[in-house]
C-alpha cells in the first residue's frame, strides 16, 4: 500500500501530460488543414494560369478599346467621358462624352498568320 502512496504524483502528471498531448494533436491537425488549403489554392492558381496561357492575346489598343472599335486608318470610334471642368484641387468636376483621341492600334494582329491581308484595294 505504501508503494501506491508513493505514486500520488502520477495522477496530476497524467492529467497534465494528456491535456498537453491533446493540445499538440489539435495544433498539428489545424496546421495540416491550413497546409492542405494552401496546396489546394496553389493548384487552383496553377490551373487558372495554364488556362490563361492557352488563350490568344486580346487585340486591345493603348486606349483600352478593342481592335473592332478602330477603322483601317487606325482611328478609334469609341465614345469616352472627357473631363471639362476642374475643382480647386485640380480634380475633374464635370465630364462630357467625346470621341476617343487615340490615333492608332499597335497591339498584336489577330489571326495575322492565318489570313493574309489583301494586297490590292478592291475599289
Amino acid at each position: 500500500m505504501d508503494s501506491l502512496w508513493n505514486l500520488w504524483w502520477l495522477i496530476p502528471a497524467v492529467l497534465y501530460g494528456g491535456g498537453n498531448i491533446a493540445n499538440r494533436v489539435r495544433r498539428d491537425i489545424r496546421e495540416r488543414h491550413e497546409r492542405k488549403l494552401e496546396l489546394l489554392d496553389a493548384q487552383h492558381q496553377q490551373r487558372l494560369a495554364l488556362e490563361e496561357s492557352h488563350r490568344p492575346p486580346e487585340p486591345v489598343c493603348g486606349c483600352t478599346h478593342h481592335l473592332a472599335k478602330h477603322d483601317k486608318q487606325g482611328r478609334c470610334h469609341e465614345v469616352v467621358e472627357t473631363p471639362t471642368e476642374w475643382d480647386a484641387e485640380r480634380r475633374p468636376a464635370r465630364y462630357e462624352p467625346k470621341q476617343c483621341t487615340c490615333q492608332q492600334y499597335v497591339g498584336p494582329e489577330p489571326l495575322g498568320t492565318v489570313f493574309a491581308p489583301e494586297l490590292v484595294d478592291p475599289r
